[in-house]
């Protein structure tokens, strides 16, 4: 089964339209469709893992075809517990997460690097981002 099969059958498998999918994953249908056409174009790892995600499959099947499709029934409650875990109780901290989480993927890196630039600004020190080797802006 090609990648471009096993990402259909995922769709298929949750019940989820390509437009669905799409914005479940922060791209537009026109990607999702791409993905699963035989000559398309392919998924970014960090695509694959949302789309796996999103449909409940498991990542190494969606990506490679090793393994098996679906999550165990640990394996999802585990998921869906870390996923849904809040270890914060500050009401603004809560509204920043659960603007993180619904913010289209491409928007996340800047919105982390916004909050620790004003983080900076507050203390007066800069930050290292979370990537290694670069600074938050000052």
């Amino acid at each position: 089964m090609t990648p471009q099969q096993r990402i259909r059958l995922a769709r298929r498998h949750a019940g989820m339209s390509q437009a669905t999918l799409g914005a479940a994953v922060g791209v537009q249908r026109s990607a999702v469709s791409h993905w699963e056409a035989a000559r398309g174009k392919h998924a970014s790892v960090e695509h694959l893992r949302t789309v796996a995600m999103a449909t409940g499959v498991q990542f190494e099947w969606l990506a490679t075809g090793r393994g098996r499709m679906t999550l165990s029934a640990e394996t999802a409650l585990d998921s869906v517990a870390a996923a849904d875990a809040l270890l914060v109780d500050d009401p603004l901290e809560l509204r920043l997460l659960a603007a993180f989480r619904d913010a289209p993927t491409m928007s996340r890196a800047p919105l982390v690097e916004i909050a620790e630039q004003l983080a900076s600004q507050r203390t007066g020190r800069a930050r290292l981002a979370a990537e290694p080797g670069k600074r938050a802006l000052r």
